[in-house]
């Protein structure tokens, strides 16, 4: 039944299917069971060659195609997949590994701060703040979405054991990279959030929706805590290889 509502973006249909499933072209594709959804840019490919790691398939988007990576290392299988930033391409790409069997995804990425927080320091979502479109089509209108515990746990015992800091903390996740005004800034600063992203939120929502375990740990990039004047930083390219090898070992150590 379609969920009517004034504002198509809060209107949603939670019953009838789709048209185009998620693994329409890919039907025979079997991926394993966790995987690695990065925004690490070409760190993904260089650690993919320098390991071996098997081409399994390309997806195809309007862009350019997105390779789809098997790690044979340990004890099983991972798939490492280096995703287009923004919401709505993450979200189809995640829904179509999901669609071919990926069920514990790790996300990494970097972000913008909102308050004083230095560069290349690692945070975990707990909570994402709905501001971007993709995630009203996989689950009814919220404001937040709260990320799954199980993953959550797996990324910060991770952290503990590696002895690596991280703060926890409620994103914002927006589809408006030049709308992210000072006025904004402020706003989701009062209201909780501490950093600035274009994805979580949609990623959350379509792994809740398709049935899979959802978590993201994020490292700092930009800062927006000056309003006056923006900083762009080295959008926190100092931790893409760190990030890369941190998510494969929470992998590689979730256990539920």
């Amino acid at each position: 039944m379609i969920t009517k509502h004034e504002l198509p973006i809060l209107e949603y249909d939670d019953t009838s299917l789709e048209v185009i499933a998620p693994n329409h072209d890919i039907t025979e594709l079997k991926l394993p069971e966790k995987c690695l959804f990065a925004f690490l840019s070409d760190e993904v490919h260089e650690y993919a060659k320098a390991h071996h790691a098997e081409v399994v398939e390309e997806l195809i988007t309007f862009s350019h195609p997105v390779k789809i990576y098997v790690l044979h290392e340990g004890d099983e299988d991972i798939c490492l997949v280096q995703s287009i930033v923004g919401a709505p391409a993450s979200a189809m790409i995640l829904d179509s590994l999901i669609a071919c069997g990926c069920k514990k995804i790790i996300a990494t990425g970097s972000c913008g701060v909102l308050d004083e927080i230095p560069e290349n320091v690692f945070l975990v979502p707990t909570k994402a703040l709905r501001d971007e479109g993709i995630s009203y089509h996989y689950l009814p209108a919220s404001r937040t979405i709260a990320l799954d515990e199980a993953p959550v746990a797996a990324i910060e015992n991770c952290f503990k054991k590696h002895n690596l800091p991280f703060i926890t903390c409620t994103t914002w996740t927006t589809d408006g990279f030049f709308r992210e005004t000072k006025d904004m800034v402020q706003y989701r600063l009062k209201e909780g959030c501490r950093v600035v992203e274009m994805e979580c939120a949609a990623l959350a929502a379509c792994s809740r929706k398709r049935g899979a375990k959802f978590g993201q740990f994020l490292f700092t990039g930009d800062s927006l805590a000056n309003v006056h004047e923006y900083d762009a930083r080295d959008f926190g390219c100092d931790s893409h290889a760190k990030a890369l090898q941190i998510g494969l070992d929470i992998l590689a150590t979730w256990e539920d």
